[in-house]
């Protein structure tokens, strides 16, 4: 499809199941590994402290490559990106489905996590050209189809892993990336307008790259095994960190542009709650959900079901607010709401009852679909045009490493087993990320000024 052939009149409607395609590929990895844990772990013999790294090396891929590939989208085109990408997770669907051991299913994962990177930015991308090509620059709508057509892939993803683990065992929820990236493949490779053949050049900054990656790699690397004998991993991280900011502000061409960032203190905010805001959401996704099976005593069927509700609740909260930009009201609220929850599970024990832990569950749908929204709308609108696949890439890497926190708290707190004592100190660590989270959007003030109702 050229773009003589597109629609004139609005956003080209042709666009949205890819978008949505590519863009819930992440999230559907996400939500059918935390029933998937605990069975692998058995099988594995491994305890989640192990397991934790099929959560973290996804992650820790998908932080580093995020921005990466949103660099290459704003420079080169989303098709050329979008398509490889997808293809990388039908590998990774086959590598992890004949995995022999934990070792080869975290390269699976880290396959997995470098090709999910091109979904999200290339649908940031593809939307703020649009938007230039109509006119129209306030894509609420779309952006609102977006986020619930995510919110409902997440849905699935507890269900649906029960489901293949009854049927298949923990392998299936690798499998099932084979078709999944199938259908986004044929869907891009049909509906993607063919990128400009004219495109600009890009000295990719290998170097920041690789110092970007060692920061975050020895960091992790302590946090999931955080004693004295390891110290020398932060002084490595530290050095790195260093390392990387001299090059980036020297770079004529940086992986991360730190001078652009630093005189956009609104969207560097935004970056710094996304990464609150995803240490309590994925540490509830995966950290609760190893409860219920394993210190509730739940099944991994039924555990998926009791977290419904969440993703339920969250694609009602966005699509009743999803055309609404009053971004600061969304996130007090979400924010109060995620400090409320993350106190009552202070409140359940093995003997609680289901309809109580539902409760909860639903609490925390709030925050699940309001987060969603008000950051990815902040980001569109406090993001420089013409780097929205980049900025668009480092909110996700953000959110990624907020991600790698909770693998690492759920390491620390778990141990050899996701008990109720574990649980209960992973929630005062989320009930102090969650004020913290609370506090940082009652004082920013940046928020009414960088959106335009």
């Amino acid at each position: 499809m050229t773009v003589l052939q597109r629609r004139h009149d609005g956003f080209d409607r042709k666009l949205i199941a890819p978008l949505v395609s590519g863009a819930a590929l992440n999230p559907i990895n996400s939500t059918i590994i935390s029933v998937a844990l605990v069975p692998i772990g058995v099988a594995l013999g491994e305890p989640p402290k192990a397991t934790a790294w099929l959560i973290s090396s996804l992650y820790l891929a998908t932080a580093v490559g995020q921005p990466v590939v949103g660099r290459l989208i704003d420079v080169y085109g989303p098709r050329r990106l979008f398509l490889p990408a997808t293809a990388l997770v039908g590998l990774a669907g086959v590598i992890g489905t004949i995995a022999p051991n934990l070792g080869v299913l975290i390269v699976a994962r880290v396959i997995l996590g470098f090709g999910t990177c091109a979904g999200y930015p290339a649908a940031m991308r593809l939307i703020r050209d649009e938007a230039e090509r109509t006119g129209k620059d306030s894509p609420a709508g779309v952006l609102t189809i977006l986020a619930i057509s995510t919110q409902t892939i997440a849905v699935i993803g507890p269900p649906l892993g029960g489901l293949l683990i009854g049927l298949g065992g923990w392998r299936t929820t690798l499998a099932i990336n084979v078709p999944i990236a199938a259908v986004a493949f044929v869907l891009g490779w049909r509906r993607f307008p063919r990128d400009r053949t004219e495109h600009g050049k890009l000295n990719l900054d290998v170097t920041g790259i690789v110092l970007f990656a060692t920061t975050l790699v020895t960091l992790l690397l302590f946090l999931m095994n955080p004693h004295l004998g390891s110290s020398y991993l932060l002084v490595i991280s530290a050095a790195a960190a260093g390392g990387f900011a001299v090059r980036e502000l020297r770079h004529h061409d940086p992986f991360i542009d730190l001078r652009v960032l630093g005189g956009n203190t609104a969207l560097l905010i935004t970056y710094g709650r996304a990464l609150l805001a995803y240490v309590v959401s994925y540490s509830f996704i995966f950290g609760f959900t190893q409860w219920l099976e394993q210190g509730r005593g739940l099944a991994p069927g039924h555990a998926g079901l009791v977290t419904l509700p969440m993703f339920a609740m969250a694609i009602v909260v966005s699509a009743v607010t999803g055309r609404r930009e009053a971004l600061r009201g969304k996130l007090l609220v979400a924010s109060a709401t995620q400090a409320v929850a993350c106190a009552l599970l202070l409140a359940l024990h093995p003997s609680s009852p289901i309809w109580i832990i539902v409760a909860v569950v639903l609490l925390f749908g709030i925050p699940q679909g309001l987060n969603s929204l008000a950051l990815q709308n902040a980001v569109y609108r406090q993001a420089n045009p013409d780097d929205i696949g980049a900025s668009a890439g480092l909110l996700r890497t953000f959110g990624y490493l907020g991600a790698i926190t909770s693998s690492a708290a759920l390491g620390t707190f778990y141990g050899r087993r996701a008990d109720t004592t574990g649980m209960h100190h992973l929630a005062m660590f989320l009930v102090v990320a969650a004020i913290a989270f609370l506090l940082v959007n009652v004082l920013d003030r940046s928020l009414p000024k960088a959106v335009t109702p």
